[in-house]
């Protein structure tokens, strides 16, 4: 399938006017053609018209047009076969392997979502009858649906150039709940993104939906992304990303004469606690898992394990001892991006400059650009809970042990952590009152909660939650994976006293979409 460079505005390719961007094959640091030229300000207008022209069409189409959007879509995708793996492949450096499963979870989410659109419990119908006899005051008849925002935008995102980017679980998700999408690619895999939007545009075509359903753009530096938030047709942002760039829009998107909501995942070191009877148990088969879980693609994870938490004692040097093995056999790994992997570098420089921090073990050399060796570091409590730098996130494959004194003083460093999209213990049956006493912190701290596993890999079902207070996202009551992500782009209306025949499909007196209602304070079915 040929690449074209052009933006995608409804149905037509455009050439972009503004600096243009090459995408980068990370493993030889070699430019890839064809150059994708930025949009305009008139061409984002044009993108903008297009989907709040196409906004109250879209999100009137039934359940069953929706689904079948969603559907068409991820047939869409699968159709590019091999062109959009070996695409994703130069572009991000990412194994084959890894891209196919990546395929293969963006097309099952958008069949996830194709199936909630369907069932209709998103609508969250509620329905109190009137009582006119009612004293001293006659209640009248109060009906309410969820209906979508408007238009979003959606910034694909560096590490998941499939699953979260042009049509991940933002865009699915958006979609799903009726508002038109336009997104601003990632400027690490242009050519993906194209593939991908050209599939998307196709469903649209094929589904005979308004052209504005989807426009996807192109930038160079910050300017499309703030004038995409600024647009004053848009009215939802999803963005996955680094916390300066999350912080830019959110600033922007409060500075408009009409704020809305953006739905920024930022930054997370997705802390892990090793309680005693667990580590005395399994010291070294806990370090073996977790270098496999800190490695795995480099650590470009937002759950990747960036901070252990252990009493200190004979188990937790067992921890460390093995731990620093497996790390030094690890080998170099290619990161995505010549940024991502300047970053990286520059954190591990940070940690091992820092005097409170001492390195335990490195990963094996590098001999090619963009490499990620491996680190492993160990703090102390007292030292942590005093220095902030040792709180930063280092997006890659290194972690930092913080050893501690005491149960107090456990529950103290997880008191002083930021906002997380991951706590996980690591615990036997003799921890349980140790776990239980540090629950209520974790759950002020953290969006999922896990036992006795590794926080890398995000099931996308009904059940998930990926989110976090703050940093890890701009908006703790939100997921961005999951079923429930189609929450954050919808709001309720209420419809007072309406004539059945002028109520929407879903509040009507009989019910004829047969949805699960909450009828008069109970719910059916």
């Amino acid at each position: 399938m040929t690449l074209t460079g052009n933006l995608l505005i409804g149905q037509r390719a455009v050439t972009g006017t503004q600096a243009a961007i090459h995408a980068i094959d990370p493993a030889t640091d070699t430019p890839l053609a064809p150059p994708y030229a930025g949009a305009s300000a008139e061409q984002l207008t044009q993108a903008c018209d297009l989907a709040w022209a196409a906004f109250d069409a879209y999100r009137e189409t039934t359940s069953e047009q929706r689904a079948h959007f969603l559907e068409t879509i991820a047939e869409q995708i699968e159709a590019l076969g091999d062109a959009l793996i070996d695409r994703a492949n130069a572009e991000t450096g990412l194994p084959k392997a890894r891209l196919l499963g990546e395929r293969g979870r963006t097309c099952a989410q958008l069949r996830t979502f194709a199936r909630v659109v369907r069932a209709g419990e998103w609508l969250d119908v509620r329905v109190d009858n009137a009582l006119p006899e009612r004293q001293p005051l006659p209640r009248p008849d109060l009906r309410q649906r969820q209906v979508a925002l408007g238009p979003v935008a959606v910034f694909g995102a560096s590490n998941f150039p499939l699953a979260f980017s042009v049509a991940g679980g933002d865009t699915a998700s958006a979609l799903a709940a009726g508002c038109p999408v336009v997104v601003k690619a990632h400027g690490a895999h242009p050519g993906t993104s194209e593939l991908v939007g050209q599939a998307v545009a196709r469903a649209v075509a094929k589904c005979e939906l308004p052209e504005g359903v989807f426009s996807l753009l192109y930038g160079a530096g910050r300017e499309v992304g703030i004038g995409l938030v600024s647009d004053p047709r848009i009215k939802a942002v999803g963005f996955t990303g680094s916390r300066s760039g999350g912080l830019a829009l959110c600033q922007a998107a409060q500075a408009r004469p009409e704020p809305i909501p953006v739905y920024a995942e930022m930054s997370s070191i997705n802390p892990v606690f090793l309680f005693d009877a667990a580590l005395q148990d399994r010291a070294e088969s806990l370090a073996q898992t977790f270098v496999a879980s800190l490695t795995q693609g480099a650590g470009q994870f937002c759950t990747n394990p960036g901070l252990l938490i252990a009493r200190q004692g004979p188990a937790l040097e067992r921890f460390i001892s093995t731990a620093a093995e497996h790390v030094r056999q690890a080998a170099a790994q290619t990161m995505l991006t010549p940024g991502i992997a300047s970053a990286y570098a520059n954190g591990v420089a940070a940690l091992g400059e820092n005097g409170n921090a001492r390195q335990i073990a490195s990963g094996q050399p590098h001999h090619g650009p963009n490499q990620c060796q491996a680190h492993l570091f160990v703090t102390s409590a007292q030292a942590f809970l005093a220095d902030p730098a040792l709180k930063a996130e280092v997006f890659g494959a290194t972690s930092l042990v913080v050893a501690c004194d005491s149960d107090e003083q456990v529950r103290q460093v997880a008191e002083h952590l930021e906002g997380q999209l991951t706590a996980t213990l690591h615990l036997d049956a003799a921890d349980l009152d140790c776990a239980r006493q540090l629950l209520p912190t974790l759950e002020r701290k953290a969006g999922r909660i896990l036992i006795n596993g590794w926080p890398t890999g995000v099931e996308v079902c009904d059940a998930m939650v990926h989110g976090g207070p703050f940093p890890a996202t701009s908006d703790t009551r939100g997921t961005s994976v999951g079923t429930a992500a189609i929450l954050r782009f919808l709001r309720p209306v209420c419809y007072q006293d309406f004539p059945d025949a002028l109520l929407p499909t879903a509040l009507q007196q009989g019910n004829p979409l047969h949805l699960r209602r909450l009828l008069d304070g109970r719910r059916e079915g």
